[in-house]
């Protein structure tokens, strides 16, 4: 297959592109300009460009783009939160729209968020989408692809959740703090958390650019979501180490602000009933195992 991918270079994008370059298929990256790096094809979001013509004779696009979500949300962060995932994803979805030869399929990532904080409600991707900025985002982030799908290209929204890697991602933050003793529960802990192994996040992804049946959203969650408490007492086991320290959520939002309430807070009892639908089978369903293969313990 021939497949572009924006965002290449971020974890999931790089994770993606070594398992296709693996199988032989060729990887068109998409991206902004860097002297040290340059992409395979080039496009700027705030200025509304990118050439059809490099994007032609795809099979797949895959669009994992979009500024990170970590960091006080003042009101410029929020704007480059939403611009460039709600403006890439049209800038992208128009422009393959109108090509000659359209790819089969685009795959558009999304995100958990889209649920708001539910508490213990189980959700599933008929869900409907809940409160606050992150969930206005990935609305408006999936329905911004809407081009492509008038032109009749198969368009698939992974709703991910939150992706376990040591190389990115909120694991990596984590470990520093876990490893010197000083982690523990976000306030009671009784917060869900759904989660996914990376190598499932790719995974599911290769079997999204050629199952027909998969177009929408699509939890990519593991099917045991934990409580953060329960990830604590895991993560810091396998660490060695002691959590004994809850972070209470007026000291977040001192540091965080709004980031505090929508995201290290909320509660997401995600399940992945497409991908269960499909017959997939998670490499990693249980969260001690999957820490396990991150932490190479």
């Amino acid at each position: 297959m021939r497949v572009a991918i924006t965002g290449a270079g971020g974890l999931i994008g790089r994770a993606l592109r070594a398992r296709l370059e693996n199988d032989g298929h060729e990887v068109i990256r998409v991206g902004r300009y860097n002297a040290s790096n340059p992409p395979d094809v080039r496009w700027s979001v705030p200025h509304g460009q990118l050439d059809g013509r490099t994007l032609e004779n795809l099979d797949v696009v895959v669009h994992l783009a979009g500024e990170s979500v970590a960091g006080k949300w003042t009101l410029d962060k929020k704007r480059a939160i939403r611009d460039s995932r709600v403006e890439g994803t049209y800038l992208l979805a128009s422009t393959l729209a109108n090509l000659t030869h359209k790819p089969r399929v685009l795959i558009s990532a999304s995100a958990v968020g889209y649920y708001g904080d539910r508490g213990d409600e189980v959700l599933n991707e008929t869900a409907g989408q809940g409160e606050g900025f992150l969930a206005e985002v990935c609305r408006a982030w999936e329905r911004a692809a809407q081009p492509a799908t008038d032109a009749g290209i198969r368009v698939v929204h992974p709703r991910l959740g939150v992706v376990l890697s040591a190389q990115g991602g909120a694991l990596k933050q984590m470990l520093p703090v876990f490893r010197l003793g000083l982690g523990g529960p976000l306030g009671r802990g009784d917060q869900w958390m759904s989660w996914v192994g990376v190598d499932d996040v790719v995974e599911s992804l290769m079997l999204m650019m050629t199952k027909e049946s998969f177009f929408g959203p699509v939890n990519v969650v593991s099917p045991r979501p934990v409580s953060n408490k329960r990830f604590t007492k895991i993560l810091s086991t396998l660490l060695h180490r002691p959590a004994l320290f809850p972070l209470p959520k007026f000291v977040a939002r001192l540091a965080v602000g709004q980031l505090a309430d929508e995201a290290l807070y909320a509660s997401q009892r995600c399940e992945p009933d497409v991908l269960n639908e499909s017959g997939y089978s998670f490499k990693h369903e249980e969260l001690q195992a999957a820490l396990r293969v991150v932490l190479g313990r």
